[in-house]
């Protein structure tokens, strides 16, 4: 006779407004997850939903009545009668300037096509600080054979940081430091990566939604310009390394395998793989016939 598994109580429904629309969501939702129920597409640079909410980038911020401030919806847990404002003047004014300030200091050419839409949506117009802005434009670092760091792109969303912590790997190899516009991704101590604690999991790169970490693979592809995402297949598998049974997205173009990511909603991985997993597949292009 089989175990019964106990799957907790059910939650209780929670009742708010969000743009005069009445809507229940189950009780600890955040105001992101009613938004997403609702189908009201709000912007999120340093969201994911395998990682901790750290609220730096600011750009999700809705209006809530009673609140002197505009509050993170991406962290802001529902409470029962909330009345919320996704895009009031206030909200689409601070949305805009954000994306303006990050937009003219770092490079986010290589963002989802999505940040490029929700920068018109807005009115983003980075350029209107002229062409004598501070930026983060410095030299590409190529130090190791698996990703490169190219920080010019880097939003200082913490993504790689909370990967590399608690909620995925617990290596705690890099964090965010410095202040003020010298806050930078760096290791500890400022030790070369290669003498790090790094594990080269990858796992900063699969969260990474700028670019500004990369498969080494991607990087010379994108230097040469034979880098196409439309003639590129995506084709699921197991990773063959181990008995674990992490869900593989392998990336080919040209019958080739240029990178490999892993589904967020795995049960197994969370979109989180291994040094093996994700950077071990060389050998498949091994295929040349033995003598």
């Amino acid at each position: 006779m089989s175990e019964a598994v106990f799957v907790g109580l059910p939650r209780r429904l929670v009742k708010l407004t969000i743009d005069g629309r009445e809507f229940e969501v189950a009780e600890g939702s955040t105001i992101l997850d009613a938004c997403r129920r609702m189908q009201i597409d709000t912007p999120t640079l340093c969201q994911l939903d395998n990682l901790t909410p750290v609220n730096v980038c600011r750009v999700c911020v809705v209006e809530v009545e009673g609140s002197r401030v505009l509050v993170p919806a991406c962290s802001r847990k529902v409470e029962a009668g909330m009345k919320v404002q996704t895009d009031s003047d206030r909200v689409r004014h601070s949305r805009r300037l954000v994306l303006e300030l990050l937009a003219s200091s770092v490079d986010m050419s290589l963002c989802s096509p999505q940040v490029h839409a929700w920068m018109g949506r807005y009115g983003a117009t980075p350029s209107r600080f002229g062409d004598q802005v501070a930026t983060a434009a410095q030299p590409v670092k190529i130090d190791n054979d698996l990703y490169v760091r190219d920080y010019s792109r880097c939003i200082l969303c913490y993504k790689c940081v909370e990967a590399c912590g608690v909620d995925a790997q617990n290596t705690f190899a890099i964090g965010v430091v410095g202040r003020g516009f010298d806050a930078h991704i760096s290791t500890e101590f400022d030790t070369p990566l290669p003498d790090s604690a790094c594990v080269y999991c990858g796992n900063c790169i699969g969260v990474c939604p700028t670019g500004a970490l990369m498969f080494k693979s991607e990087h010379e592809m994108r230097a040469a310009g034979t880098w196409d995402e439309s003639r590129q297949k995506v084709t699921e598998t197991v990773c063959p390394y181990c008995g674990v049974g992490c869900m593989l997205e392998l990336h080919v173009q040209d019958n080739s395998i240029v990178k490999v990511t892993s589904p967020l909603d795995h049960s197994v991985t969370s979109g989180h793989l291994c040094v093996k997993g994700r950077f071990g597949f060389e050998f498949v292009q091994r295929r040349e016939a033995k003598r």
